[in-house]
């Protein structure tokens, strides 16, 4: 079993950033893909980025590319969200979620959050402007 934790939203100004970190306890994170998705009040929850277990591949909505960036430290089961130049709607609750292979194809499926199996409980983020 994994369990995962958000940390460092916040409070922030327009055009400040944030280092959002996903902590997972347990030996089988580093097996997993990660991803981010953010909820904003009265909306759907939406995809913000991924990346694979190993690093190597990253995935990005196409409104988030250019000022969020996802990495990974399997040493240090942690999975860090970097956010730059926010923007009010840039305000929701940030979760974190770990997704395993499909059994049957042995692929991932970034962007699908109903793929994930593993949730945190959500860090939020509040953007001032």
């Amino acid at each position: 079993q994994v369990q995962l934790v958000e940390s460092g939203g916040g409070l922030v100004q327009a055009g400040g950033s944030l280092r959002l970190s996903c902590v997972g306890s347990g030996r089988a994170f580093s097996s997993l893909a990660i991803g981010w998705f953010r909820q904003a009040p009265g909306k759907e929850r939406e995809f913000v980025a991924a990346i694979s277990w190993s690093g190597g591949s990253t995935y990005y909505a196409d409104s988030m590319k250019g000022r969020f960036t996802i990495s990974r430290d399997n040493a240090k089961n942690t999975v860090t969200l970097k956010i730059n130049s926010l923007k009010s709607e840039d305000t929701a609750v940030y979760y974190c979620a770990g997704q395993a292979p499909d059994h049957y194809t042995g692929s991932h499926y970034y962007t699908d959050g109903g793929r994930y199996g593993y949730w945190g409980q959500g860090t939020q983020v509040t953007v001032s402007s």
